[in-house]
């Protein structure tokens, strides 16, 4: 089915690509080279509880933590071998969180679940939340939540727009498997009794464009335009439809999913794998090699580094994008089934300068994709404001994508001021 032109959205920030060095590039396995450290706290929600102890063998594909509450996600062993600890580690991102490590054996064995026969809605959605799939796009939202939606929808979204900017791993992903795409995204559909399936793909992808026109989905080719991946916006250029302000995509009658979300869906339905492994993009002008590499969750960043020919002139570490990806404090940092990739920057593709003082010249509030007030945001955060950072900049509206940290002339840290008023406000809330 020939591709449809979907619609621009206003605002928003146009980007160089720095996809080059990864795109055209097959997927190469990555093996860790000794323990894996499997966080349990890897999803949106609650984190998973340890169901296993040191000592205990696991086969690759074993549940080794279950999901707690209502928003949550199973976490299953990603190599088989012997649990070597259950313990508190830090996670390269600022924060700490319980960790299964795992010395891995070399016979791999492994703990799938049987594969589905034609299976009805339920069947699926459950097999997805045992599995422990979670949006692959970055959020980690359970899959299994959004198939459940609180308001009755009609349309399913496969993002595939992939607007950061040196990430390939999703448009890689569709370029090899998009058969398997295509069957998650009908399973998915099934699960939300909806028959209108649409492929949004930004029109720098050509070739898996090209592939999907093949099949009986509906293709929207996108303008390449930041941050043209989230949600609100996704939907806006495939539809026509926008999503209130504080309501849910169902409540414009749309469930979001990411491609390799659903590819992760066609692999536990039709042959039981839990989610455990990814495809990474190792990518900056800091890395000897770049490569996409499939990896088991848990692999330590240094086992990437090396698989990639090590570190030559980075200054920062950055798991994820540049706009929306986070800062690391080291290499001790693990793959997860969110870490789309890991980049690693040379001082010409950063910007260390000092922030000066705000010019009040706008530029972050005309580029923002959710009209809001981010110089706003920043002023009553540094005042310990935060109600009033809501109130007059709203900043819950917030999507996070860093278009205002982007284009500020006097290099303010908006994004930061953000993530600290919303961290705020649901700790006051809790």
């Amino acid at each position: 089915m020939k591709a449809i032109k979907g619609k621009p959205f206003f605002r928003g920030v146009k980007l160089a690509g720095h996809k080059a060095p990864t795109e055209n590039l097959p997927v190469e396995r990555a093996e860790p080279r000794g323990d894996v450290a499997i966080p349990l706290r890897q999803h949106a929600g609650a984190p998973a509880e340890a169901i296993v102890a040191a000592g205990q063998h696991v086969m690759r594909g074993e549940l080794i933590a279950r999901a707690a509450g209502a928003v949550s996600a199973n976490v299953h062993a990603s190599v088989s071998g012997e649990v070597k600890a259950v313990e508190e580690r830090a996670d390269g991102r600022g924060g700490r969180c319980v960790h299964i490590v795992i010395a891995p054996d070399k016979v791999c064995e492994d703990a799938f679940l049987p594969p589905l026969s034609a299976p009805d809605a339920e069947a699926i959605v459950e097999r997805i939340e045992a599995c422990g799939i979670v949006g692959m796009g970055g959020a980690g939202f359970p899959a299994h939540v959004k198939l459940r939606p609180p308001v009755p929808v009609d349309t399913l979204i496969v993002n595939g727009a992939e607007c950061e900017p040196y990430l390939t791993c999703d448009d890689v992903l569709m370029k090899h498997r998009s058969k398997e795409i295509v069957r998650g995204a009908k399973y998915m559909a099934k699960a939300l009794g909806v028959n209108n399936i649409i492929v949004a793909i930004e029109r720098n992808k050509p070739e898996a464009i090209a592939l999907f026109e093949q099949t009986d989905l509906t293709v929207v080719a996108l303008k390449k335009q930041y941050p043209m991946g989230a949600e609100k916006q996704l939907i806006y250029c495939c539809t026509g439809r926008k999503v209130p302000l504080g309501k849910l995509p169902a409540h414009a009658g749309v469930i979001v999913q990411n491609a390799g979300t659903a590819f992760a869906v066609c692999e536990a339905v039709e042959r039981g794998k839990p989610l455990f492994e990814r495809i990474v993009t190792v990518s900056g002008g800091g890395i000897a090699s770049p490569k996409n590499l499939i990896c088991p969750v848990g692999m330590p960043l240094s086992d990437l580094i090396d698989a990639c020919g090590g570190v030559k002139d980075a200054v920062k570490f950055v798991a994820g994008g540049p706009m929306t990806g986070t800062a690391l404090t080291g290499a001790e940092s693990v793959v997860t089934k969110t870490t789309s990739g890991f980049l690693f920057l040379t001082r010409e593709e950063t910007n260390a300068d000092a922030p000066t003082n705000c010019i009040n010249c706008g530029k972050c509030a005309d580029v923002c994709p959710m009209k809001l007030m981010p110089m706003q945001t920043e002023f009553y955060t540094n005042a310990k404001e935060y109600e009033n950072a809501d109130k007059y900049g709203g900043v819950l509206s917030c999507i996070e994508c860093g278009a205002c940290t982007y284009i500020c002339p006097a290099r303010r840290p908006l994004a930061q001021a953000i993530k600290t008023a919303k961290e705020n406000l649901r700790r006051k809330k809790a």
